[in-house]
């Protein structure tokens, strides 16, 4: 006996036939092996809510290219916006603020980061790591990582993908979480991340 056939449960005895009355057949359709009403029973789902329903239909009728054009929008208006505040002028009061500087003092994990792009934006890569320098070491991979999504989503091009490890980004998230604190210490040589 093979396992296919050892999965199977064995049929029932049939019943006996008292008078003329017809066996029945089982309610639910049969499912498992051809031939074998009797194997595993059909998985029935679920039939999902309005809101998934809605959500699905969106998500299938919307177009590839949406989500890239759209999110390369948004970062031009951020970044024509950062243009015309000028942040570098400012308090921790003034917009655009950190709501955690402006309630607690201390600076954020993001705290300097508006400063850095408005520096960057204007070529002045030193004064950007002065005020945010995750962001600015940061900035080339989000950029390329953006560049891979959106040439598969707009021309159908796969680039090479930037693999990293589980270890990897554990160390990025720890370097992260050291630099959230270290910038707050007021003291040398951990004052030069203060902004």
């Amino acid at each position: 006996m093979n396992a296919v056939t050892s999965a199977v449960p064995p049929a029932p005895a049939a019943p006996e036939n008292i008078g003329s009355a017809p066996i029945e057949a089982p309610a639910y359709p049969p499912a498992g092996q051809p031939g074998s009403p009797y194997g595993p029973y059909q998985a029935y789902y679920a039939e999902p809510d309005k809101v998934t329903a809605f959500f699905g239909k969106v998500n299938r009728r919307t177009p590839k290219w949406i989500a890239p054009v759209v999110l390369a929008g948004c970062c031009a208006a951020a970044s024509a916006y950062v243009l015309w505040s000028n942040p570098t002028d400012g308090g921790a009061g003034d917009m655009p603020s950190c709501l955690v500087r402006l309630t607690t003092g201390f600076d954020c994990p993001g705290c300097g980061g508006t400063r850095a792009a408005w520096y960057l934006l204007h070529g002045d890569v030193a004064a950007a790591a002065q005020h945010h320098l995750l962001f600015v070491f940061a900035l080339p991979f989000l950029l390329y990582a953006y560049a891979t999504w959106a040439a598969g989503a707009l021309f159908n091009k796969q680039l090479p993908k930037l693999r990293l490890s589980f270890r990897a980004l554990g160390i990025a998230l720890a370097v992260w979480a050291a630099f959230s604190v270290l910038r707050n210490l007021p003291f040398e040589p951990f004052n030069w991340f203060y902004v």
